[in-house]
């Protein structure tokens, strides 16, 4: 975790110390939706399942190229109970998550562009760069010993028989396309959508096979009907066929989850002369 932490300070203060040198510095803001593809929604890329907002700001070296540090927060969500597909639907799976993520990114636009100046006053770009992420994946259940659909924070509860919690942080990797487009003065509106790849199989509890059957072994009764419960053998609900899953698959095979953000922003730029051009 440490060094996460030391490679992040790294890019925040090459970053800062870059503005001294910049011709121009750029803040946005922005907001829209978040998404998710993982072990609970393996093929629908564009689905939203909650909403997003964010803030960066950015250097631009010239009409082209930006470097810009990024902060964005999100809510993404998904339940077995809502898929089309059978064996979701008996799985029963459920959580939503917050997501804290910082990164930096380098924008190259397609056009002599930004809004401070340039000969276009729109552009299409592409982004990509890197960061961190930090998740903590809710599940919601009513039990018989526990009414009141109450929720768990599911890694404390390791549902695949984890002897540890796994870490509610990873790297990520963002990547994605926007268009620019400049309003008055030093006034720009931006939309965008991107994708973040990040080193975690966890972002929704769900990686790999149940666990084995003694995993409750050296549970007290109420905690071992929770685990068993958010782990996805629902034995007390009759509407639910009872099988023998201990050790079978639970998640997909993919070895990371992906998350997405869409939305749209509005940026202002600060110029080191007021008449610049390229």
């Amino acid at each position: 975790m440490h060094y996460r932490i030391q490679l992040f300070c790294f890019f925040a203060l090459f970053f800062i110390g870059s503005t001294a040198f910049s011709q121009n510095l750029e803040f946005g803001l922005v907001g829209g939706g978040a998404g998710y593809m993982g072990d609970l929604n393996q093929n629908k890329p564009l689905k939203i399942s909650g909403i997003s907002a964010g803030a960066n700001v950015k250097v631009n070296f010239d009409p082209y190229w930006s470097l810009g540090l990024h902060y964005m927060h999100g809510k993404i969500k998904a339940n077995d109970l809502d898929s089309e597909n059978e064996q979701f639907r008996q799985r029963g799976l459920n959580f939503k998550s917050t997501l804290n993520e910082f990164s930096l990114q380098v924008d190259f636009n397609f056009f002599e562009y930004f809004a401070g100046g340039g000969t276009k006053n729109f552009t299409p770009y592409i982004f990509a760069g890197i960061g961190g992420v930090w998740f903590n994946p809710i599940g919601k259940y009513d039990i018989p010993s526990n009414p009141g659909a109450k929720e768990y924070q599911l890694r404390f509860y390791r549902t695949e028989g984890q002897k540890d919690a796994y870490p509610n942080s990873a790297f990520t990797v963002p990547y994605g396309v926007g268009f620019k487009v400049r309003l008055k003065d030093n006034w720009g509106l931006f939309s965008q959508i991107g994708y973040r790849t990040a080193y975690t199989d966890y972002l929704d509890d769900v990686s790999g096979r149940y666990p084995a059957a003694d995993f409750t072994a050296n549970d007290a009764a109420d905690l071992r009907l929770i685990r068993e419960h958010l782990s996805g053998f629902r034995s007390d609900d009759p509407s639910l066929p009872v099988t023998n899953l201990y050790g079978t698959q639970r998640g997909d095979l993919r070895k990371r989850d992906t998350y997405m953000f869409v939305g749209i922003g509005i940026s202002y730029t600060f110029v080191s002369q007021k008449c610049y051009t390229f």
